[in-house]
């Protein structure tokens, strides 16, 4: 009561936050009358202004209303385009590196143009990160016109380009891409062995997209760049035959009259946790396993491998559904984003899991990979200096932003007011009443004109929809991930008089739904098969402009577009998304939920008492139900399932922060590699932590030194530098632990310069430099292997009263500690044992290399039965000259 009273005096915090911007769009308005009297020499001409300005000493904040007046007055000329009042607000929200909450068509493109501009200004590089490659390809077309107007270079990484061409994307002033593609380029630089060859450069200012997307939905999922490992197809197509002769049963709870307590008891062979989406053997299950691959012991250590094959095709076949989690196409299976509805080719679910599903729908099965560099997106974007987003949609997840990025959520408002209606959900006891009750509200609207975006929630949905459709006669498109190449121009077009668009999601995010239609879009695919696309294109125009205007005018008629989602989607967020589609920039619209009791949200998380209030009401069959308990408990189940995959998330990025630390120190060693022009400081200081480790193993403090170990002292020592130390003949009892290990020290040193001598300054620089990134780059492999089989088991540890966050800390630590020191003791046993080849060398070698074949040669002939090779010649003295032409005594060459 306090709270909301103090809201009311003065004001939500958004609310002091707008406020305090307006003296700002002020100061850009009172500016506009000046710049339009500008030539547009002149005004090309401020940004080698602003960019002297700012060498002057002059910040980006103070010139602020003057860029932004620039850029406003630069897309007037070159768009046509100006941007509104609440625009400029946005931007100056995206500058502070804040989130804008923007609604769907109220110009997040165009707003983003003002904080780009004038953080590209510095000539550091600004990053927009988008969610597909299409939008990074149309926003840096048509924003591009803007920039490059005013001076500014713009280019867009997408996938498929050449390290050269992504040299040149990253180059320029402003960048587009997607998430991946930064992400990805990212890794891939850090595995590169010149710095010439990094693509990025400094990661100065970002803008993301669609924030909530990508830095919500989409950070479940690192990202990962693998390589091929040694793994065998048969163990999956023999664990995935005996999976279907396993039978599905139920967890049964029940009073123990004995303990006086509930117990639980496992029916059939597994059972399945939709909420936790796993599936676990019952004992009966493991006994029949074990039958059915004739085992005596599924779980005894030598059948480990055996127990994880059988547990991911049990989740293949429990948990993931064909056209749902997957589609198969062309004998591949492609994951479906579960957020999106769009494939995501190139993805594979890891673990053996992806094998698991290939396994089950009988296509080849890919090998499995090994992790060779990884990362989530919460940390790769949490490195950009500054950082910021704008979507229609974050409000909700406001407390995530602050604690993951530190990003605050403003709301900006709407250019003109809100004029859509959003109507309460209409509640079916059964899936098949539903589909029966959306269809005709569907064909109602298709016959009064009034266009439908239909949104379901996966691609089986839409198409049992699309065929009901089929049935009644209505024409309809069906947007989903089997059809994702025309997403962007079947959304456009979903605002047409009569149009049915069924959409799986979010799919075709990005893209405005014009009512009435987009003539260009549809001038421009009309004129593609032409011979002269262009001079069709500028024939077809006029006709489709007046045709949208009095399509428009009908749909805004018949009460503009009707947003009618078939399900709720686990986060309030998507729905949201969805409603936001329609009421575009004050235009009229409608939108409605229809749902079932049988729908898996309210299936699996909804209330009992839901069920038992449906039975008290005996609501007749096809009848809606609207209930305030019902209605709660969507929402309920929706909350319970938002903060379940925050934690996931959370969870997630706490273990890969440890990942993180460890990751920075690697990638900075590897930086500092590739730029040292003096490596050989960096090697004398891995030779002194390698004898200042012998002396501590070998030679402990406060024991005297007649009771060191000196044997293994010296055979370490050579075992590590390859030579014996030449030890001080006086008596040992006398050393001290300073004075040998500054011998030590010296005679490895020395040696060292010994071999840089020998193979020159410039050879050994070089030589230095492959060695350690080559070690850094085979330990960092095989400590992610490590690390992933440190996860898979750490969660144990709370069986035993232990925190396993705090066991994986520690555990992951001391593997990393134990990794550099292997980097260390491999590139000194190399850099110490490497020769230079000398002409007698190589002569000797291929002198071997032909004694090595002639003895293959016998072996292979003695196996197969042939008659052996018999030598014909005099047998050859150890002191005679070696036949093989060396020059050198035979047991000294080939006899040695």
């Amino acid at each position: 009561m306090i709270r909301h009273l103090i809201v009311k005096i003065v004001g939500s915090k958004n609310e002091r936050n707008l406020k305090k911007l307006m003296p700002q769009v002020e100061k850009i308005n009172a500016l506009e009358p000046e710049l339009e009297q500008l030539s547009d020499a002149q005004l090309q001409n401020k940004t080698a202004e602003f960019r002297q300005r700012l060498t002057g000493g002059e910040t980006l904040a103070e010139l602020l209303p003057e860029a932004f007046a620039v850029v406003r007055e630069a897309s007037k000329r070159v768009l046509g385009l100006r941007h509104f009042d609440v625009q400029l607000i946005g931007g100056m929200v995206l500058n502070d590196g804040k989130i804008a909450e923007m609604k769907t068509g109220e110009g997040k493109t165009l707003m983003a143009t003002l904080p780009i501009y004038l953080n590209a200004l510095p000539a550091k590089g600004v990053h927009v990160v988008t969610v597909n490659d299409y939008l990074a390809r149309r926003d840096a077309e048509w924003m591009g016109t803007i920039y490059r107007f005013l001076g500014l270079s713009v280019d867009c990484v997408v996938h498929g380009l050449t390290d050269a061409q992504r040299q040149v994307a990253y180059a320029a002033d402003i960048t587009y891409g997607t998430n991946n593609e930064f992400g990805f380029d990212y890794l891939r630089d850090n595995m590169k062995f010149e710095l010439a060859d990094y693509a990025q450069r400094e990661l100065h200012y970002a803008i993301v997209d669609e924030v909530d997307s990508i830095l919500i939905d989409e950070a479940r999922t690192p990202l990962i760049i693998s390589g091929p490992s040694e793994s065998s197809s048969d163990l999956y197509y023999n664990v995935n035959r005996i999976i279907p002769r396993l039978e599905k049963g139920e967890v049964i709870e029940e009073r123990d009259g004995k303990i006086g307590q509930t117990v639980k008891r496992h029916t059939g062979d597994f059972t399945v946790d939709e909420k936790a989406k796993s599936a676990s053997l019952t004992e009966q299950g493991v006994s029949k396993v074990e039958k059915l691959l004739n085992v005596e012991n599924l779980y005894e250590p030598g059948n480990i491998e055996l127990v994880h094959h059988v547990n991911q095709a049990l989740k293949a076949h429990a948990l993931f559904e064909r056209d749902v989690d997957y589609v198969v196409n062309e004998g591949e299976v492609h994951i479906v984003d579960e957020f999106t509805g769009r494939l995501m080719p190139g993805r594979r679910w890891s673990d053996g899991l992806h094998q698991a599903v290939e396994a089950k729908e009988g296509v080849t099965i890919a090998n499995e990979n090994q992790t060779l560099a990884t990362i989530t997106f919460q940390n790769y974007f949490r490195m950009y200096t500054k950082l910021a987003g704008m979507t229609g949609t974050a409000d909700t997840e406001a407390a995530e932003f602050q604690e993951i990025y530190k990003l605050e959520v403003v709301v900006i408002p709407t250019n003109r007011p809100m004029q859509r209606i959003d109507k309460s959900d209409v509640i079916y006891k059964t899936v098949k009443e539903k589909f029966l009750a959306t269809v005709e509200d569907i064909v109602d609207c298709h016959q009064r004109g009034q266009p439908v975006l239909v949104g379901t929630i996966s691609i089986e949905k839409s198409e049992l929809l699309s065929e009901l459709l089929k049935k009644r006669g209505v024409p309809h498109h069906v947007l989903n991930a089997k059809k994702h190449e025309r997403e962007a121009f079947i959304v456009a077009q979903a605002g047409r008089k009569g149009a049915v668009t069924i959409a799986t999601n979010m799919a075709g995010r990005g893209t405005d739904i014009v009512l009435g239609g987009n003539p260009e879009m549809l001038a421009r695919s009309e004129a593609a098969p032409a011979e002269d696309p262009q001079t069709r294109f500028d024939e077809l125009l006029p006709g489709y402009v007046e045709r949208c205007k009095v399509e428009r005018e009908e749909v805004l008629a018949a009460g503009g577009l009707y947003i009618l989602g078939t399900e709720r989607h686990e986060s309030r967020r998507i729905d949201n998304q969805l409603r936001g589609r329609s009421g575009r920039q004050g235009d009229p619209g409608l939108s409605r939920f229809y749902l079932s009791l049988e729908d898996d949200l309210l299936r699996i998380f909804g209330s009992q008492r839901v069920a038992f209030v449906m039975d008290k009401l005996k609501i007749p069959e096809g009848e809606p139900i609207e209930h305030g308990m019902i209605s709660k408990a969507i929402e309920n189940a929706q909350r319970k399932v938002e903060a379940h995959n925050f934690d996931i998330r959370k969870h997630l990025i706490e273990y890969d922060d440890v990942m993180n630390k460890q990751r920075e120190v690697v990638y900075t060693q590897r930086r500092e590699v590739l730029a040292g022009e003096q490596l050989k400081d960096t090697y004398v200081s891995i030779v002194d932590e390698t004898v200042e480790d012998m002396i501590a193993s070998f030679c402990p403090d406060k024991t005297p030194a007649a009771e060191w170990d000196w044997d293994r002292l010296i055979e370490d020592f050579f075992n590590q530098f390859y030579f014996m130390p030449v030890l001080e003949t006086v008596d040992r009892s006398k050393a001290t632990r300073d004075r040998l290990e500054k011998q030590l020290k010296d005679q490895a040193h020395g040696r060292l310069d010994e071999k840089t001598e020998e193979f020159t300054p410039e050879v050994m620089q070089q030589l230095m430099r492959v060695l350690l990134l080559q070690a850094l780059d085979s330990q960092w492999k095989d400590h992610l292997l490590s690390i992933d089989h440190l996860k898979q088991g750490i969660g144990l540890r709370g069986y035993g009263q232990k925190n396993p966050k705090q066991e994986y800390k520690r555990e992951a630590y001391a593997l990393f500690m134990e990794m550099m020191g292997r980097v260390r003791q491999e590139v000194i046993q190399k850099i110490y044992r490497i020769q230079l080849a000398r002409q007698q060398d190589v002569e000797q070698l291929e002198a071997q290399q032909r004694r090595r074949k002639i003895i293959m040669n016998r072996s292979d002939n003695e196996e197969q039965g042939k008659t052996p090779i018999t030598r014909d010649e005099e047998k050859v003295g150890r002191n005679d000259p070696c036949p093989c032409g060396s020059g050198r005594k035979y047991k000294k060459c080939c006899g040695k």
